[in-house]
């Protein structure tokens, strides 16, 4: 894979952009599917099909580019015509297939590679179904022609009328429009060819400023200060002109104004003369009231629903667009795109200031040393460090919203094919995590609600049949808890077949103790392990017993672990818990023998040494410590780890309680050395992974200490 630090500014942004747009899109479509707002929806997709289009053409990919077009003509069309008998499932699937090539395409480009796909079938398949629509809705087709066919008489009598009254309006107007990008959107230079690569396909270009908006990135600058201003010609109105330069990717300001001469070259008509005064009157009007004069003479009913002009509102529409315009502006802040591979290198320099910072303050020659001013020093430097721990990791979380905004569209194919009727409920999507678990846990995700829908919940009859609601229910959920956050996937469809999953086991070898001691959880776990599947025949989206090994090997690998709960005919839960971070932690340093160990703060309950407490074995030497009447088990770390120690005695060395997984332990140390935040380090990949080991960190003095993954221990 190219690295993306490397590509072309424009192609980035370009990548980046486009798979923001394709989101959105997605999301329009499934809005656009249920009805609601379905004026917006048309008006949202048509917007988006314009930006990919104007993008890819600039950038020469044709084939998305004209793919787009022919998109964007299908929801102009239902925009304008409001035609009706439209089916809006098939539109859906038209351009969600149109959305999955442009996906396709962008991830080739990505990748380094040429987006040399074939977009003919699919824009057939647009073109076709737009004529189609034209046939079922002669009148709105015919109404449209006459209106063509009168301008087309009219075209050459050019007049200038007062849009107040019924007559022919200006056929060709010249415009000025300054346009101001977002702050701290970036190449607002590349942005500004975009916008005449656009406006080129309705408008001939006179000028613009500044002129060497490609050749000159300093460009950038002059429009971030002073707008991009641009001067043309076109038969469009002004609202129309609006409109579509409002459509402008990250705009801030807009700005359109007929020139002073627009009217040149046209005649007016005898009746208008008196109110547009003599010649010698209109020699002495100034440049600004005759723009204004004329944009209230040519455009006064486009001018009533501008955002600029509000004259000709009514107070309470004033006051509900400065409501909007409020809320807009209290939840907006300034926002600048930044390459994950640069915050992935601002973190590991975080984290290596923490080590170093560690070494500073723990150096062994300053033992035994009275140093009241390095001391304060060295308190300050730790307060800063942490602080730009907090912001640097605060930077790099990122909201769920978006991955599970996207399982909409999952739950939406996978009812279609499978003919059944699913209601997807998201909780908390705005609980945030790093941005590296973000891109881990979506496949998880698509697996886990794939699932649900094929293997757990019933179709509309049988649901009835038990006693259901005929539409099931999927609960996406997200929460924080201590330091982890927990992703839940609930169904509430027939639950998991205990018998059949044991059965399987079975006949596969994997049984890892007797039947009878087995528990519930540890019997469904069985689906997670490699070729495991209980469906007899192969389908589109199941029984190869491929998948939910996929689901804990992606979760493992960003030390998260998945556990599964079931109740028959009740429904299936999936509760996926993984750390907030990967980078850095808090942890508790303990040594034993010769070596030291962490074990994250957020694992450990309290620690003690054994007084009272009593000590008890079983018939094959497993060791448990009563504590408060409860019994928990005991984990010797040097019998575990194989390490050399001459504290073997429970009573002089420490215990440490922790928690993982819903149960508890106690781990047997010969000491705490003290909490400080470490850096996780993976282990080199010339050593095999060891069970019970998250990975390791550098310590202040130079040792290094292995983490513990006290799940796995458990």
């Amino acid at each position: 894979m190219t690295d993306n630090m490397e590509r072309e500014p424009m192609l980035e942004l370009f990548i980046f952009e486009t798979y923001q747009l394709i989101d959105q899109l997605e999301q329009a479509l499934l809005n656009f599917e249920k009805g609601s707002e379905l004026e917006d929806s048309i008006n949202e997709i048509f917007r988006i099909m314009h930006t990919i289009k104007g993008s890819a053409a600039m950038m020469l990919y044709d084939n998305i580019s004209t793919l787009a077009h022919s998109m964007e003509d299908l929801f102009f069309y239902l925009r304008e015509e409001k035609p009706e008998n439209v089916e809006h499932s098939k539109i859906i699937d038209i351009v969600f297939e149109g959305i999955d090539f442009i996906k396709a395409e962008t991830a080739k480009i990505e990748n380094g590679l040429e987006p040399d796909g074939s977009s003919e079938e699919l824009k057939a398949k647009a073109r076709n179904y737009l004529e189609q629509l034209k046939e079922s809705n002669p009148s709105a087709n015919d109404s449209k022609h006459e209106s063509k066919k009168g301008t087309q008489e009219n075209s050459d009598q050019k007049y200038y009328i007062r849009s107040d009254k019924n007559g022919q309006i200006l056929t060709t107007n010249k415009y000025e429009a300054v346009i101001f990008f977002e702050d701290g959107c970036e190449m607002e230079n590349m942005r500004a060819f975009s916008v005449i690569h656009d406006l080129e396909s309705i408008a001939e270009i006179v000028s613009y400023t500044p002129q060497d908006v490609l050749e000159n990135n300093e460009s950038s600058l002059v429009i971030r200060n002073e707008g991009f201003k641009v001067v043309f010609k076109t038969d469009l109105g002004l609202e129309e002109v609006k409109k579509r330069l409002s459509q402008t990717v990250l705009l801030k300001d807009l700005q359109v104004y007929l020139t002073d001469d627009a009217l040149e070259g046209f005649e007016i008509n005898d009746n208008e003369k008196n109110s547009l005064g003599t010649d010698e009157d209109k020699s002495t009007v100034s440049s600004e009231e005759k723009r204004i004069e004329l944009d209230d003479n040519v455009d006064q009913a486009s001018k009533e629903n501008s955002k600029k002009i509000e004259d000709g509102k009514t107070s309470e529409e004033n006051a509900r667009e400065n409501g909007k315009e409020q809320s807009k502006n209290a939840g907006k802040q300034s926002v600048i795109s930044v390459n994950i591979a640069k915050l992935d290198r601002l973190m590991d320099l975080v984290g290596e200031l923490v080590i170093a910072e560690a070494m500073v303050t723990q150096n062994p020659d300053l033992k035994g040393l009275v140093l009241n001013n390095f001391n304060k020093a060295a308190r300050q430097l730790n307060k800063i460090t942490s602080e730009l721990q907090d912001i640097v990791m605060s930077i790099r979380m990122v909201p769920l919203a978006m991955t599970f905004q996207k399982m909409n569209r999952i739950v939406r194919d996978m009812c279609k094919k499978l003919d059944k009727s699913v209601k997807l409920e998201i909780i908390g999507e705005d609980t945030e995590v790093d941005k590296n678990i973000i891109e881990r846990i979506s496949d998880p995700l698509i697996h886990l609600i794939r699932n649900s829908i094929d293997h757990g919940i019933e179709k509309a009859d049988e649901r009835v049949a038990n006693g259901k609601p005929p539409t099931g229910k999927l609960v996406l959920e997200a929460k924080n808890a201590g330091g982890d956050v927990w992703i839940i996937v609930k169904d509430d469809g027939r639950g998991l077949n205990k018998e059949k999953i044991l059965e399987r086991a079975k006949a596969n070898g994997l049984l890892f103790k007797p039947e009878s001691e087995l528990t519930d959880r540890e019997i469904y776990s069985f689906i997670f392990l490699p070729g495991f599947s209980t469906k007899e025949s192969v389908t589109e989206f199941s029984g190869r017993g491929v998948g939910m090994d996929i689901v804990t090997k992606n979760i493992e690998m960003v030390g998260g672990s998945v556990h599964v709960d079931s109740t028959p005919g009740e429904g299936t839960t999936f509760t996926i818990r993984f750390p907030l971070t990967l980078a850095i932690i808090d942890g508790m340093i303990i040594a034993v023998g010769g070596n030291k160990y962490t074990i994250p703060t957020v694992a450990i309950l309290e620690s003690f040494r054994i007084k009272n407490e009593a000590i008890i074995q079983d018939e094959v030497g497993n060791e448990m410590i009563m504590v408060r009447g409860e019994c928990y088990p005991v984990v010797r770390l040097y019998k575990r780890f194989g390490v050399d120690t001459g504290i073997t005695d429970l009573t002089e060395g420490i215990m440490i309680m922790v928690e993982g997984e819903n149960k508890r332990m106690c781990i047997f140390a010969d000491a705490l050395l003290g909490q400080q935040q470490v850096v996780v380090k993976a282990l080199p990949k010339y050593i095999k992974r060891v069970n019970g080991v998250a990975g390791c960190t550098l310590l202040g003095d130079g040792d290094i200490s292995l983490i513990l993954n006290v799940d796995e221990i458990i």
